[in-house]
């Protein structure tokens, strides 16, 4: 599969989409007025312990104070010991007032702060460091079990000689050289070295350690074997990336290019075209059936209709095709809209079993390369998948996004006769209690036109009724349910 990355830089804003065989996979967006703080490492404050919720809420200098769960608070550990905070409690570790060292796991999502833990981690092209811990562990992306074990041993080797605490091996690192996993190593002890003594300097409430800008994250942690060429359209953003290459995978600068096109690189694939798609509800698959995707603060309800598909054999047919078709298009939905936490699966019924079993099997399939973790189960006595995808920042109808301020993000408004109605009841309110000679009801066009029209006889009525001439005025500029009786 040919894969590639286009990288677009405007003054205020950096995207980067992860294309494969010209179709957009992955969607990401920084903003300089809104920085992603994932793996930023801050010195915090505890503010507040709630030994009921076994957490406790730091000031970091953020606008809300972020979360620390009693078991993201580090104590010496080995990397594969097993879990042993379930019985922790928030007090023996934490107090008020207390300045402690803190890395942000996920980020301020709705009108929640960001997450945070105790267990840092140093990521580098080839590996992560964990002050914290001892031992080493492998990415379970490295499938060779031969390839697995020289990895590790040659990892514990090199921590042995030149380096402390522990390491994971990222899947970056299958088949490098012992000579690159030494400089990564060295490299993440002197960071690491690095970030220790300015924590020692800096007051609480502030940053410590920052992680990489967008364009050489995606060097560190998207390049792979199948990436191909990664093109930016800034000569800055391209000098940047060619010295960071040259420093940390100098076998890989030649696949960075500056792109200067004169069609917007983004263009190339149709991909700002793809941006508005997936800020839709509906998504139309090419037998004619349609996927509904619903994002709500509890979770992602996803609906598959056959829509205009009737198949060519039997209804099951019909169902397992559009079933097959659309775990295919929500694999990608979820990666390209970065939907999160739980999500509800709705497929059409289908009585055979192993027809479940190939859709789910494609559904997985599909997830391996995805960069976030899911956990998919099997199909609930109701005909519902239930999954959950690791949500650490925002997604992407969040960031491109706000609530509408008609509906206050309902998703739907007062009809227009719904909204006569109410005119009426308040006119009437209105003449039971005050005095007046007129009214006057301002409304949006459509409300005004369905009072001249439909609703005249209803009007006259209560002219009738009041002794009171009423006038009728249109605002363009009012909300749909939006209205006001003025009393003259």
């Amino acid at each position: 599969m040919k894969e590639e990355i286009l990288i677009n830089v405007t003054p205020r804003e950096v995207r980067a989409a992860l294309v494969a065989n010209g179709v957009l996979q992955e969607l990401l967006i920084e903003r300089a007025t809104r920085r992603g703080l994932i793996s930023n490492i801050y010195k915090g404050r505890v503010s507040r312990v709630l030994p009921g919720m076994q957490a406790a809420f730091v000031d970091v200098g953020l606008e809300r104070t972020a979360f620390l769960h009693a078991s993201d608070i580090a104590r010496p550990a080995v990397i594969d010991a097993p879990d042993c905070d379930s019985a922790a409690n928030i007090q023996d570790f934490v107090h008020e007032g207390q300045e402690l060292l803190v890395q942000v796991l996920k980020d301020p999502l709705g009108t929640k702060g960001a997450r945070l833990t105790t267990y840092i981690t140093i990521p580098s092209r080839f590996l992560v460091m964990l002050p914290h811990s001892t031992g080493v562990g492998v990415s379970s992306r490295i499938e060779d079990q031969d390839e697995r074990d020289r990895l590790r041993e040659l990892t514990e080797q090199l921590a042995g000689e030149c380096g402390h605490g522990g390491f994971i091996v990222r899947t970056a690192a299958e088949g490098a050289s012992p000579e690159a996993l030494r400089a990564d190593m060295i490299f993440l002890n002197k960071l690491n070295e690095a970030i220790q003594e300015t924590a020692t300097r800096v007051g609480a409430g502030q940053l410590v350690h920052e992680d990489l800008a967008l364009p050489l994250r995606v060097l560190r942690d998207l390049l792979s074997p199948e990436i191909e060429s990664v093109r930016v359209d800034s000569e800055r953003e391209f000098a940047q990336m060619c010295a960071f290459a040259e420093r940390f995978i100098p076998h890989m600068l030649p696949m960075i290019e500056l792109y200067s096109g004169e069609r917007p690189i983004l263009d190339l694939y149709g991909i700002e075209d793809e941006i508005e798609r997936a800020l839709k509800r509906k998504v139309p698959l090419k037998s004619g059936g349609y996927v509904i995707f619903d994002q709500t603060e509890a979770m992602t309800t996803i609906d598959v209709n056959t829509g205009a598909y009737v198949g060519h054999r039997n209804l099951e047919e019909t169902i397992f095709r559009t079933n097959l078709e659309a775990a295919v298009a929500i694999a990608r939905q979820l990666r390209l809209r970065n939907l999160g936490g739980i999500i509800i699966i709705d497929f059409i019924d289908m009585l055979e079993e192993e027809h479940r079993k190939q859709v789910l099997h494609a559904l997985s399939d599909r997830l391996a390369s995805d960069h976030a973790k899911s956990q998919i189960m099997n199909v609930s006595p109701l005909g519902l998948v239930e999954m959950t995808r690791k949500r650490n920042r925002e997604s992407l109808e969040h960031v491109l996004c706000q609530t509408c301020p008609s509906c206050d993000g309902r998703g739907y408004v007062k009809s227009t006769e719904t909204v006569c109605y109410e005119i009426f009841r308040e006119i009437l309110r209105q003449y039971r209690q005050f005095e007046f000679q007129e009214m006057l009801v301002l409304a949006r066009p459509r409300v005004i036109e369905r009072l001249l029209d439909e609703e005249s006889t209803s009007v006259a009525e209560l002219m009738e009724i009041t002794g009171i001439p009423i006038r009728l005025q249109s605002e363009s500029m009012y909300a749909p349910d939006q209205f006001d009786v003025v009393l003259m």
